[in-house]
């Protein structure tokens, strides 16, 4: 990638940034707005002031050395991935099981280092990521090094799964030798728990290593029964990891797919999200409609499957699901696309998906940045309180910054939230999928910082 070197100047002193929009996008309204003025202050990494500016005031605006010309760009918030895998790579070009096994922890964290730095650059600058996949705890240590204004690597907010919580036999890798045996050489893909009390002690353990989120996996289970639409985790289990999530403060996202699992694990539990549901059917998503619950499709990596393997089976009830949610006007899709079965950086495929299968626009960029954050955000932001605070932004005297990354509000570009902002080169209402191609976005910032500026990667000396 081409890199552009900045001198130190207003871009990299603390003071304030003025960005000249051309177009505005706001998920809020749901609309473009024309001419406007972002004002950053970059120490505390938060938009300051949003406003229309005069002809007059642009030529002033356009001699100052802290402010960028975005005028014939469009601006978005930034985009929030709601589904990835860091420490995977594609399975075009090592299987899972490779990678869980032969693949040191030390190979995948600089894999997940470089995938980091391609989501930034592509326009997402805040990602939850679902669990290791066998790197044990290595997304908590990145979190730490991605996070405040002097972050050892470029990257999005990185919110962390750890390890999915699943029941015992259902999950792998597993060796040829000892079948009985959870995982090969020590190595599980995720953490097994059976009765309540193992699922208690798996939520309060991940959280106490600093998980953001638990994630625990439905309806996948020994050779002999794979095929049946089964609930592995029984009703008491789910009922403890619910319960035992509600009381540590976090959330919980659900991977499944059958609608027969989803009906038995409503009856336990209200996760905070669903992931995959490929073959959820109008009933079951009307109700995650009404109890509030995120879908994350994951449109991508069934499509990316299908190419990889010939198998279009899962891509073609995935399709069949997602049309039957757009039926639903109060069903909240949060744009996550399973990123790392497919490149990291090609993470607006999942957007792409949406397009093509007939969502508008508009909504697609709702689910890519407000519903983005709506999804992943910690409790803090929930609830009565959380509507409280968020009304107090404009005015909020309290530094949210200092509290860490994902503490601060983002997805909306408004005084109060986060400096999370990126613009392309292209015109969304003429050609959507062109505009939000990695190799289009034009201009990165996340917290205050330019990453990207003019299409190249900023280098700072």
């Amino acid at each position: 990638m081409q890199l552009t070197y900045v001198e130190e100047t207003a871009l990299t002193e603390d003071v304030d940034i003025q960005i000249l929009a051309g177009k505005l996008f706001d998920p809020i309204d749901l609309n473009y707005i024309s001419h406007r003025l972002i004002v950053v202050c970059r120490q505390r990494g938060i938009i300051t002031d949003v406003r229309e500016f005069s002809k007059d005031e642009e030529d002033v605006l356009l001699r100052q050395k802290n402010t960028i010309d975005l005028r014939g760009q469009t601006v978005f918030p930034g985009f929030v991935d709601a589904h990835v895998h860091f420490f995977l790579h594609p399975y075009s070009e090592t299987s899972w099981d490779d990678q869980a096994t032969r693949e040191s922890v030390v190979e995948r964290t600089v894999r997940a280092v470089t995938h980091a730095k391609r989501t930034l650059l592509a326009g997402f600058t805040a990602v939850r990521d679902l669990g290791t996949e066998g790197a044990g705890d290595a997304d908590i240590s990145l979190r730490k090094c991605l996070s405040g204004p002097d972050s050892l690597i470029p990257g999005p907010r990185y919110f962390c799964a750890n390890r999915a919580i699943v029941t015992t036999g259902s999950y792998g890798p597993k060796g040829v030798h000892n079948m009985n045996k959870e995982g090969v050489d020590g190595i599980t893909g995720a953490e097994a728990a059976d009765g309540p009390s193992q699922c208690r002690q798996a939520v309060r353990r991940q959280v106490g290593a600093g998980a953001d989120w638990i994630k625990s996996r439905m309806g996948r289970a020994a050779p002999k029964i794979s095929s049946k639409a089964i609930t592995t985790f029984l009703p008491d289990e789910l009922r403890d990891i619910g319960d035992t999530v509600d009381q540590l403060g976090v959330k919980i996202a659900v991977h499944l797919n059958e609608n027969i699992t989803a009906k038995k694990l409503l009856k336990s539990i209200t996760p905070n999200s669903i992931e995959h549901g490929t073959n959820l059917e109008y009933s079951e998503l009307r109700e995650l409609a009404q109890r509030g619950i995120f879908w994350v499709p994951t449109l991508a990596a069934y499509h990316s499957s299908a190419i990889r393997t010939g198998d279009a089976s899962r891509w073609e009830s995935a399709q069949v699901a997602f049309k039957q949610g757009l039926r639903l006007s109060n069903l909240k899709i949060a744009c996550g696309g399973d990123t790392g079965v497919f490149p990291h950086g090609d993470n607006a495929l999942e957007m792409k998906m949406m397009f093509r299968l007939g969502a508008n626009p508009k909504n697609i960029l709702r689910s890519a940045t407000l519903y983005g954050w709506e999804c992943i955000r910690g409790m803090q932001w929930e609830g009565n309180d959380g509507e409280e605070r968020i009304k107090q932004l404009p005015n909020l005297r309290e530094d949210i910054s200092v509290n860490g990354d994902n503490d601060m509000p983002f997805g909306v570009i408004r005084p109060g939230w986060a400096a999370d902002i990126i613009a392309t080169k292209e015109d969304p209402e003429k050609d959507f999928e062109k505009a939000i191609t990695a190799t289009n976005i034009s201009f990165v910032m996340k917290n205050g910082i330019v990453y990207k500026l003019g299409g190249a990667e900023v280098v700072v000396h």
